[in-house]
């Protein structure tokens, strides 16, 4: 019976090997990335592509482990989740109100050190975050939520 099992769960490996979730790979730069529509300095650019931009935007740079399933099932999972909450790429797209909110939230979550996911900086050491990285993301998104709040009447 232990012989039968252990020879199910080696096949259920071996088949979900074919799954292949879509990536989440963009050729261009959307009109909508925040990038085309709000001034961002390049240390925060560089910050956001450091330690955002592969759960956060239309292009997620995909390790080689990403091939090994159900690693990349959870993977893509995760950066279909991470998009929905906040997607730099389409943020042009989204209301006054809701940009202001969401920069709003960046602020939090980063001053909390609740992002960068701790699951993301266990294999991507070099997104962790300084203080100074942190202070930098932080006064840039408040700025940012000021210039937004004026223009818009919030």
């Amino acid at each position: 019976m232990k012989k039968r099992v252990v020879l199910i769960i080696f096949v259920l490996l071996v088949v979900i090997q074919f799954i292949r979730p879509a990536r989440n790979l963009s050729a261009t730069t959307s009109p909508n990335d925040i990038t085309q529509i709000y001034l961002v300095p390049e240390p925060v650019k560089v910050l956001l592509n450091k330690a955002c931009n592969d759960c956060h935007s239309n292009n997620t740079h995909y390790p080689w482990y990403t091939n090994v399933q159900p690693v990349g099932l959870w993977l893509q999972h995760h950066v279909n989740e991470g998009k929905h909450e906040l997607n730099f790429s389409e943020f042009g797209a989204y209301p006054a109100k809701r940009q202001y909110h969401k920069l709003e939230e960046v602020a939090k979550q980063v001053k909390n050190d609740e992002m960068p996911l701790s699951s993301y900086l266990w294999v991507h050491a070099d997104a962790k975050l300084s203080d100074a990285d942190k202070q930098l993301l932080i006064n840039w998104a408040n700025e940012l939520r000021k210039m937004i709040a004026a223009k818009n009447g919030l």
